[in-house]
């Protein structure tokens, strides 16, 4: 019997025994809703390609995580986990346009020059929990807050953020504190 005559349940349970086969029949049953998905967003400033990629990792992340005991179809599921990953990386690009780009320093290139390349898990893991650590800070943090950790990490003193952000530096630390608070207990 094919892959192709599985269900969807039937795939999840030989992908988590670790068949390849059955991982690529379910990614290319579902590739026409991440598409779908991803073309709903078209207009927006990401090009085709990266909103499909982003959904993609977006099923990837629904196969891994998908637990049928709680009742809801594979589909349904899928299709929640995908818009997500699509949403959150407009989300992170409606962000990072507000930065100077000055203030931008390319890590990654010297990163992963010097280093061996990343495995599809290591580079999916990574990804998923940067996209974790945008969710927490977005939904987390106040808007006062998130602009504070934003100058913060582009290497603003105190000074100046309180500068830019019109407030005193008593103010601009009390917001550093409370961000290490709710940061503290965040695990990836």
């Amino acid at each position: 019997m094919s892959d192709a005559n599985f269900t969807d349940i039937e795939l999840l349970e030989k992908i988590k025994d670790g068949d390849k086969t059955a991982m690529d029949e379910l990614i290319n049953r579902y590739r026409a809703t991440v598409e779908a998905i991803a073309m709903k967003y078209i207009s927006s400033p990401l090009e085709k390609d990266d909103l499909v990629q982003e959904g993609m990792i977006g099923l990837l992340a629904a196969i891994n995580s998908y637990n049928c005991e709680k009742g809801t179809k594979f589909i349904t599921y899928a299709t929640r986990c995908i818009n997500n990953s699509v949403q959150t990386a407009l989300r992170k690009f409606s962000r990072m346009k507000d930065i100077p780009q000055a203030s931008i320093v390319a890590l990654e290139e010297d990163f992963f020059d010097t280093q061996v390349g990343l495995s599809a898990e290591d580079e999916y893991l990574a990804k998923e929990s940067v996209s974790t650590l945008t969710d927490i800070l977005y939904e987390g943090l106040s808007s006062f807050e998130n602009e504070v950790i934003r100058l913060y990490i582009v290497g603003c003193s105190y000074a100046e953020i309180a500068q830019k952000l019109g407030k005193n530096q008593k103010a601009i630390d009390n917001a550093i504190q409370r961000i290490r608070k709710k940061l503290g207990g965040v695990t990836f």
